[in-house]
């Protein structure tokens, strides 16, 4: 996983797409998401923290 792409993906792999045009709010549903599959033991640890890196760089830069 290199990018919000990739992160996207990762979540379509189990069924869920999320746009409801406010980008931050996209962001927020989809960290929500990505903790949601590690507790429930879908994603491995490595896929976790990647993903919640990209999703959090991706907050910063839109603030």
């Amino acid at each position: 996983m290199k990018n919000l792409y990739d992160v996207m993906q990762l979540l379509k792999r189990y069924g869920t797409i999320i746009y409801t045009a406010d980008f931050q709010a996209d962001l927020a549903l989809m960290e929500d998401e990505v903790r949601e599959l590690y507790r429930m033991q879908f994603i491995t640890a490595k896929e976790y923290t990647t993903a919640l890196m990209i999703l959090r760089q991706k907050r910063s830069e839109g603030k």
